[in-house]
């Protein structure tokens, strides 16, 4: 087939994956186009790109779920292609035919491929057909209530609750038995009649405490395919995935293989051709079951590039191109090891609550094997109107010891003032001997994180509030100590700036410095 060089590129998508999205095209010398609503007028992938085009007010189905309106700046800005990231339209298949209708290149996989992975009871049919392994369950959708509590019956208890155009845990239900499906049949019916529009849902055996692991693969036009190896997605909170690794340490080496066999093997049977992920879920005995295929970039794709050096990105736009994957199976090497935290806007300690506002202060970690990708900055605002994640936090390092070590620092440098973040969670886990050994499962967070802070929380109020006045009474000493040698050493200029000079120094605020030295 031709391949066609991209000049300029639309990313219809914002905050950290849509800067992510602009580096790689500057990368490749492509201009970006932004489009931002009303709230993102500040926003930093607005700064990022080339041109930047209003398309409306702030809520997304206004403004980033408009596809007459981004189609209508890509052919204005005079765009070859369109970048839809991940969320909002990155996986609709309508958005997929508007921009074949327009002539412009929808970077990402074919309709046809979409229309059979977009829905999971389709796709659970060709992997069948494919010789891929799935969890047992219904091959279509479930017709009514009756009809539900028949195939649970038959499956057997523990079962899930799927929504067929679902995915992120929305509509998804963990049922044990029939009085509890009774209760919650409708309710899980009606979150995924609001979140896709689709109420169509389908039954899976439950596998009790598995893991999740994913595999990264490519696909291009000509045929070609190959897996990036796995990445561990097992800490999740509500189906949502918290932190993800790779490699993960509950497979070896056999199962890797056949894992990232079965992965191409989905992909090849759906005539898949870009960048993609295939999830599984695998239980003790390293058994693996399909799970459903991302059609898009996975946010956890910067665990994959700091493993293997491969930019995913630069590979996706280059198979939307034409161009053929310029990597052989065995060029691929699975090197040392990466740890992502997702670093949410929301109160981990009051049931995560989302806590949008404005970021009055910004310290991003960094030093060798750390990387920040991230669209906020120091003054900006986290909108309540779109998905709170504030940045990615990756690191790498030769062994997972010492990955877990780097996190732990780079955890602790990482400081933002004005809104709660999700942070003091990820240094729990961090923390958390389970985690250390790699003893994990999709409900650790759960059993190991949420119910330590409760019992936190059910200690006597006034061991609490003692426990707070002693730490304050040490920190204010030690800053007094810290104090009277700044004032020994003082060169007696203005107070102010000998604090700010002294302040990072001390390690204390530069408020409290100055608040001491007057």
């Amino acid at each position: 087939m031709n391949v066609k060089e991209f000049k300029k590129v639309l990313i219809a998508n914002r905050g950290e994956i849509a800067i992510r999205i602009a580096r790689a095209c500057r990368k490749m010398g492509i201009e970006t186009v932004a489009v931002y609503s009303d709230i993102d007028r500040n926003a930093l992938h607005v700064r990022y790109a080339y041109e930047a085009y209003y398309i409306g007010h702030s809520p997304a189905a206004e403004s980033y779920l408009r596809i007459d309106k981004i189609i209508e700046v890509a052919n204005k800005s005079g765009c070859d292609a369109i970048h839809p990231g991940y969320g909002f339209l990155s996986e609709n298949s309508e958005f997929v035919k508007a921009c074949e209708d327009a002539g412009i290149t929808f970077i990402g996989p074919n309709t046809e491929s979409m229309y059979i992975l977009g829905d999971k009871t389709r796709a659970r049919q060709r992997m069948i057909e494919a010789g891929v392994p799935v969890v047992p369950g219904t091959k279509n959708p479930v017709e009514s209530l009756e009809h539900a509590l028949k195939v649970a019956e038959e499956v057997g208890y523990p079962i899930m609750f799927k929504a067929s155009a679902g995915g992120g845990g929305k509509g998804m239900r963990l049922i044990h038995s029939k009085e509890e499906f009774k209760e919650v049949y409708d309710l899980a019916k009606g979150e995924a009649k609001s979140a896709f529009g689709d109420d169509r849902m389908y039954i899976e055996k439950a596998i009790i405490n598995p893991r999740h692991v994913e595999i990264q693969i490519a696909r291009d036009k000509h045929g070609n395919a190959i897996h990036l190896f796995e990445r561990e997605c097992s800490i999740q909170r509500r189906h949502q995935k918290v932190i993800e690794e790779s490699p993960s340490v509950a497979i070896n080496d056999e199962v890797r293989h056949k894992m990232g066999e079965a992965a191409i093997k989905a992909v090849t049977a759906s005539n898949y051709d870009s960048v993609g992920t295939v999830e599984f879920l695998v239980d003790k005995d390293m058994n693996f079951y399909f799970l459903e295929v991302n059609t898009r970039l996975q946010v956890e794709h910067p665990v994959t590039e700091m493993v293997t050096g491969i930019d995913i990105v630069k590979l996706q736009i280059e198979i939307a191109e034409g161009k053929p994957i310029p990597y052989k199976q065995d060029d691929i090497k699975q090197i040392g090891h990466a740890i992502e935290c997702r670093i949410y806007a929301e109160d981990p300690d009051n049931n995560f609550m989302p806590s949008p506002g404005f970021i009055n202060g910004l310290r991003l970690p960094g030093g060798p094997g750390v990387r920040v990708d991230s669209g906020v900055y120091s003054k900006g605002e986290v909108p309540l109107y779109y998905d709170p994640m504030v940045a990615k936090l990756v690191v790498w390092d030769r062994t997972r010891d010492d990955a877990i070590t780097r996190m732990q620092r780079a955890l602790k440098e990482f400081v933002v003032k004005g809104i709660k973040t999700t942070i003091p969670l990820h240094k729990r886990v961090l923390e958390n001997e389970s985690f250390k050994k790699g003893d994990i499962s999709t409900d650790f967070i759960d059993k190991e994180i949420l119910s330590e802070t409760a019992e936190e929380k059910e200690q006597p109020k006034e061991i609490v509030l003692s426990a707070a006045a002693i730490k304050e009474y040490l920190r204010e000493k030690e800053i007094s100590k810290k104090l009277f040698e700044f004032k020994e050493t003082c060169s007696y200029g203005s107070p102010w700036k000998e604090a700010g000079k002294r302040a990072a120094v001390f390690g204390v605020n530069f408020g409290d410095i100055y608040k001491y030295s007057t």
